[in-house]
């Protein structure tokens, strides 16, 4: 991977551009005031490239802000084909290389830093992928939508504390289809189940900062 600029100073975010496995990944990248104990930072996966996701999706944007306020970096991302990222979508299968490029990109920067993995919808299901080969320290999934990927089967469970957080009454990824999926999984991941916020949790952003934050905090805590 070619050379790319160092990170931000803290207590501030600047736009990067680093080299991916389809060409250039554009990239916001926001660094804590003060930095957690054990340092680390998250990489933060956004919903579904053909349907108007991109970083600046404010789940996104929620998940990296939450991250930020318990003293992590947080990097969002454009999958290929998305803003400035080059390449061309792949339905989930080169944009788990782009998690992965991200992150060995962040992990250049900040050697033994812990990461947090996050995505929202098509985001969530390939940072879950992308979670067997990035060994997160943990992962932040929201509304995975594992109905949408039938066709394969579904990742393999993180070996780290999981939350995912759904709403009953989302219209695009049943909640019924999500919860049967993750009782499979041994232990299933710790589900926060939301009433009232859709899919895209319109009006709901503090509660899902909220269960989020409740998460990273006392989980973070826990790291060695």
């Amino acid at each position: 991977m070619s050379a790319a600029p160092p990170l931000p100073a803290p207590g501030r975010a600047e736009e990067v551009v680093l080299r991916g496995p389809a060409g250039k990944i554009q990239a916001l990248v926001a660094v804590p005031a003060q930095a957690a104990s054990p340092p680390g930072f998250a990489v933060v996966c956004h919903p579904h490239p053909l349907h108007g996701g991109a970083l600046t999706n404010k789940v996104a944007y929620t998940l990296a802000s939450s991250a930020l306020a318990h003293g992590l970096a947080a990097v969002r991302f454009n999958f290929r084909g998305v803003g400035k990222s080059e390449g061309a979508y792949d339905e989930g299968r080169g944009e788990v290389e782009d998690v992965l490029a991200v992150t060995e990109w962040m992990r250049s920067r900040m050697p033994g830093g812990r990461l947090l993995l996050a995505g929202f919808s098509f985001g969530a299901f390939v940072s879950l992928k992308a979670a067997a080969r990035a060994q997160p320290a943990l992962v932040v999934t929201i509304a995975p939508p594992f109905k949408y990927f039938a066709a394969e089967p579904p990742p393999p469970r993180p070996a780290a504390p999981w939350l995912v957080v759904h709403s009953t009454d989302d219209e695009v990824v049943p909640y019924a289809d999500t919860q049967a999926q993750l009782e499979k999984y041994a232990p299933p991941p710790e589900l926060v189940t939301m009433t009232g916020a859709g899919h895209f949790f319109h009006g709901k952003l503090g509660p899902l900062q909220a269960a989020v934050s409740d998460f990273i905090g006392r989980e973070w805590s826990r790291l060695r």
